[in-house]
């Protein structure tokens, strides 16, 4: 990337500011080894949530709470967040994190446990948007639900489909990226959606269920 590339990306990145309680909760989610998404990340997710008036959203991957927090903060007052993670410690600080924000109980489901498990469980077509930031080996699997999961005309969202900038390098071939590379050239074909790669945080693929 050219200086002036980086330095719009980071202009771009430092566009929207995120207001104290995210800070807070992005420092706790640093601290307890989680990486929540990015400010530019989080923004596109409020954008996308208002945009569809989302009233059902799921997110596989709390990040202690700062991407229920921007995505909250785009959906409709009676919107409910469903949350999906393993590390309970990761729910906790992501339930500290609605209270500090205002967020009523009644509009969060915060549930402990494995992705795959819980997204299995859930009713066909009854969601709006569905966010995968989890285990990163098990994103075509979290794929494949969250399609199934998804109304017509509703989005899903991929973080981290740029890996660090290995995806785009043809020379990283790790199994992560392999994964994520494929997985994004296979989202990109499927006739089922229309997909962008949008240059936000580390990639943020989204994908609208024809």
């Amino acid at each position: 990337m050219s200086a002036q590339k980086a330095a719009s990306w980071g202009y771009a990145e430092d566009f929207v500011t995120e207001g104290e309680v995210i800070e807070s909760a992005r420092r706790r989610g640093q601290e307890l080894g989680c990486t929540p998404v990015g400010v530019g990340t989080g923004a596109a997710l409020r954008m996308l949530a208002a945009t569809l008036a989302a009233k059902a959203v799921v997110e596989v991957g709390t990040g202690a709470g700062v991407s229920g927090l921007w995505l909250l903060a785009g959906m409709p007052s009676d919107g409910i967040l469903t949350t999906i993670d393993l590390e309970a410690e990761h729910q906790r600080a992501a339930r500290e994190a609605y209270s500090a924000a205002g967020v009523t109980h009644q509009r969060t489901r915060v549930i402990t446990g494995r992705g795959l498990d819980v997204l299995g469980r859930m009713t066909d077509g009854a969601y709006d948007i569905v966010l995968v930031d989890g285990d990163k080996s098990e994103y075509p699997a979290y794929v494949e639900e969250a399609t199934r999961l998804l109304r017509p005309g509703g989005a899903m969202a991929v973080d981290n489909m740029l890996w660090h900038d290995k995806v785009a390098d043809p020379a990283a071939r790790d199994d992560v990226t392999r994964v994520l590379r494929d997985l994004g050239k296979s989202l990109r074909d499927d006739e089922r959606f229309l997909t962008t790669l949008l240059p936000v945080g580390d990639g943020l693929l989204v994908c609208v269920k024809r």
